[in-house]
């Protein structure tokens, strides 16, 4: 049987965050939400995440770049996919080498994200060993 991916969506727009879950739910992930990244961290330490969809501009406090760094510093298996609603690629980009897997541009694409989120999916379980 197949483990269910467990995502956590960090975005501080509630509609956003609200409706990416329903649609993941639809589609049989397990998704959690946080509305910046001291949330997120204080949601990773409370149980295993596969992947976080992360947007990069969080206003107060650490921007999604930031929280990246710390994501990836103490969690490393956990695949971040960086989401920036800027009209350029520039963000995703600077995620990228800060480690995360992927990005998406704002609007996003469900079917492209859903792509991206299996496939980092499928690189934390070889990573675990899962």
């Amino acid at each position: 049987m197949k483990k269910k991916s467990r995502v956590l969506i960090v975005d501080d727009e509630v509609d956003f965050r609200e409706t990416l879950a329903k649609m993941f739910k639809r589609r049989d992930i397990d998704t959690d939400m946080a509305d910046g990244c001291h949330m997120a961290l204080e949601k990773l330490k409370a149980g295993e995440f596969d992947v976080v969809i992360m947007d990069v501009s969080m206003p107060p406090g650490l921007d999604g770049i930031q929280c990246l760094a710390k994501v990836k510093e103490q969690w490393p298996t956990t695949e971040v996919i960086i989401l920036t609603g800027h009209a350029s690629v520039s963000s995703g980009i600077q995620g990228m080498k800060g480690g995360a897997f992927d990005y998406c541009l704002k609007p996003i694409d469900f079917e492209e994200l859903l792509e991206k989120i299996e496939l980092a999916w499928e690189k934390v379980q070889i990573t675990r060993g899962g």
